[in-house]
């Protein structure tokens, strides 16, 4: 895997998972209460023996190429590196990015000093776990210029995906970016030789949705960028591809998921807390990789927990949670109720502000949950300031609306990082 150069999308503003994006990129967005969303797909490189990574992004950079610079070094006999290159303004060109191939197209430059033979081409707000030796396999022996991942979903996850039509040998013929209400998905379901070759078992998966993931060969990327028109993978140039090169489907039919909006995002976090959950992170051989905090271990006293997940650096007293995902340094205060919800901790203990992003009010609640606060169906951000006795009450899925530090999106309470939300309040 020395020959291949992965290209992680860092992705644009990040609106559909606004206010976790208002002061981080989404690669940034913290996941499982102790990693960062590119943790997941620099960890599969790793794993996979590819060690030349760049990262690109546009917004909201910071915390991202703080998150990068403490958590990946590689040793000074190794050619590794994990990079992030930024929208930049040249002499050729003075725009940001103007969608996922035209970031690859401007910061091309930077990759052509490397002997690639293959690049590999991710996105940076997807969660799973894969192999891509297996894929660069199907890529090699299949003689393709471009091979994507695919995934077997059912009808109703393919609104807000990209649809593969494909032959028996997998060989991509036509592709369907983000299919329009009332489609009919009967030329793309998946044919019963192709579903038995592949060993598809889940008959409701009847679909194929490209993941993102992309492997090109050194020209055929290179071709691809010359059509300044063509600025995205999905919407321009895998479409283009297909009908001028040899494009290639790799079947991948373990756990993924696409976390670009509150609620898949949400979702995702929770499925972590499974008896049996999909996404390993209680794994040797395919560890998530993230900053080492060196934390001391949670101190609990007195909880009732079920089906919960406690990261570590927690102090919790006589709280009662179900279905909870608790982030690194949480504090919770006593009778406090958490369900279904994630509370992303914070950056660093009260009275060692080093990091904040605001400077607290002399009246304002301790950093973390309040004592007897009762909390549903919530996302809870970094350093946020829960006051005593705080009701956020679960919410329908069509309901959508914000107040001072919070937004509701998707039926999900989101506090926002840093918030403040008073005594007595209810959400």
């Amino acid at each position: 895997m020395r020959d291949i150069l992965a290209i992680i999308l860092g992705g644009g503003e990040g609106k559909r998972l606004y206010p976790l994006t208002k002061y981080r990129s989404k690669p940034a967005v913290p996941i499982a209460g102790k990693y960062r969303l590119i943790d997941v797909p620099v960890s599969n490189c790793m794993h996979s023996g590819i060690e030349r990574i760049f990262i690109l992004t546009q917004f909201n950079s910071a915390s991202l190429n703080r998150h990068i610079n403490l958590s990946y070094k590689f040793d000074a006999f190794r050619e590794g590196f994990v990079d992030i290159l930024a929208a930049e303004q040249t002499m050729d060109n003075l725009d940001w990015f103007q969608g996922t191939a035209d970031a690859v197209r401007k910061t091309f430059r930077h990759f052509q000093r490397f002997n690639t033979s293959d690049y590999l081409i991710l996105a940076g707000d997807h969660i799973y776990q894969m192999d891509y030796r297996l894929m660069l396999e199907t890529h090699r022996r299949s003689g393709a210029d471009v091979t994507v991942a695919a995934s077997p979903i059912p009808h109703e996850e393919a609104r807000l995906l990209g649809i593969l039509r494909v032959n028996d040998d997998g060989r991509i013929e036509e592709f369907l970016e983000q299919p329009a209400p009332g489609t009919d998905f009967s030329p793309f379901e998946i044919g019963a030789d192709f579903r038995k070759k592949r060993k598809l078992r889940d008959s409701r998966k009847s679909l194929l949705a490209s993941m993102g993931v992309y492997l090109f060969r050194h020209e055929a990327l290179k071709s691809a960028l010359q059509d300044y028109e063509k600025n995205d993978f999905g919407r321009h140039i895998i479409p283009a591809a297909i009908k001028e090169m040899r494009t290639q489907a790799h079947i991948f039919d373990g756990y993924w998921r696409d976390v670009g909006t509150i609620d898949s995002f949400f979702e995702a976090n929770m499925d972590l807390l499974a008896p049996q959950p999909r996404f390993q992170l209680f794994s040797e051989t395919n560890r998530v990789f993230t900053h080492s905090r060196f934390l001391p271990g949670s101190q609990l006293s007195g909880i009732s927990a079920e089906s919960s997940m406690i990261c570590e650096g927690c102090r919790i007293e006589k709280a009662t949670l179900k279905h909870a995902l608790i982030g690194v340094r949480t504090i919770i205060g006593a009778g406090a109720r958490i369900e279904k919800s994630y509370i992303m901790g914070a950056d660093y203990y009260e009275g060692n502000s080093e990091g904040s992003t605001r400077k607290s009010d002399f009246d304002d609640p301790p950093i973390g949950i309040g004592p007897e606060c009762q909390i549903f169906g919530a996302i809870v951000d970094k350093n946020a300031r829960i006051g005593r006795g705080v009701k956020i009450t679960p919410k329908q899925p069509e309901e959508k609306y914000a107040g001072i530090g919070y937004m509701v999106r998707d039926g999900i309470t989101v506090i926002e990082k840093d918030a403040v939300i008073p005594d007595g309040a209810i959400i």
